[in-house]
């Protein structure tokens, strides 16, 4: 029996959702012993995955197509997957990965399970733990099918080495002509993104204006951390739309996610929920986010900030 795990890439490199899979596919095929397959695109130093437990690894190079492309891509994947007769299939819950899983589902006859945070419960039928109601409550899924896709919610399992010789293939890019074709995709260089950050840094309205920014950028830099907002913050075009973290934003799922004078509105809860420690400073000792945080500081931001950053630096010298 085989898993196949999809590895992220970008610009050649592993990203660390990727290297998560590969430490998720490696605990379910150590615990089954089941062979491990991973496939990936247009990856430089694949060497890494050797590190993370992967036996033999696709890298599949697109030439003329190089960004995202679904059809193309699960076309490819699905040709993987008959070949090795994979019946555990692992992506991750990025953006591509939400997109593509279900697609993929359909093209290879599988069951779709989606934000799973744990490793099987139970197989034959595949059964697993799974967060639900905006990472709220969890429930266990379990696959109908013989062959089953699990989508692996962020930070939910860590990155885990372990050593093993790879097998390095080439295979064919199915070039599809059903979707749009991507020309450009324009990326800020010397930010951490959201997506793949362990913390994360968020202002609101409490800062009272962009010009105050710096508090939160000065934070983030001491930590490498990524830095977020709150919808107000983002409609009110203090900050870019892709800092909006939140349900209706770009979800969260960091190790550590700080909140600077962000009230915490439900919907902004919702999307950070998953991270796994929140800290909210905030003056307003009735504010909703003190109720799900896990520490909290009551008190001026522009006091308490810049304190806090100096007390970071200082034992990092």
């Amino acid at each position: 029996m085989k898993i196949l795990a999809f590895i992220e890439s970008q610009d050649g490199d592993v990203k660390k959702t990727g290297l998560e899979i590969a430490s998720y596919s490696r605990s379910i095929a150590d615990a089954r012993g089941y062979e491990l397959v991973g496939v990936g695109f247009n990856i430089d130093n694949t060497k890494i995955l050797e590190s993370y437990g992967l036996e033999k690894f696709y890298n599949i190079e697109t030439k003329e197509d190089n960004f995202f492309n679904v059809e193309s891509y699960s076309d490819s994947i699905s040709l993987i997957v008959e070949k090795e007769k994979a019946t555990i299939i692992i992506v991750s819950s990025s953006a591509d990965g939400r997109y593509l899983g279900p697609i993929l589902s359909v093209k290879i006859n599988s069951a779709y399970i989606s934000n799973v945070v744990g490793l099987p419960t139970k197989y034959d039928p595949v059964q697993v733990k799974c967060s639900c109601f905006t990472n709220k409550a969890y429930n266990e899924k379990k696959s109908l099918k013989d062959r089953v896709i699990l989508s692996l919610s962020s930070n939910s399992f860590g990155l885990k080495e372990q050593n093993k010789t790879c097998e390095f293939l080439k295979s064919t890019y199915v070039s599809s002509t059903k979707s749009l074709k991507v020309t450009e995709v324009d990326r800020l260089k010397g930010e951490v993104s959201i997506a793949d950050a362990d913390i994360v840094v968020s202002g609101g309205r409490g800062l009272k204006g962009p010009e105050n920014w710096n508090l939160i950028e000065d934070l983030a830099d001491v930590l490498g951390a990524a830095t977020a907002c709150s919808k107000p913050v983002s409609d009110m075009g203090w900050r870019p739309h892709r800092e909006h973290v939140g349900q209706t934003g770009k979800p969260v799922a960091s190790n550590l996610y700080i909140a600077v004078g962000v009230s915490g509105a439900i919907q902004h809860l919702a999307g950070i929920n998953s991270s796994k420690v929140k800290v909210v400073i905030n003056n307003d000792p009735e504010a909703p986010f003190f109720k799900a945080a896990d520490y909290g500081i009551v008190g001026d931001a522009f006091e308490v900030v810049p304190k806090l950053t100096e007390k970071l630096k200082a034992r990092k010298l």
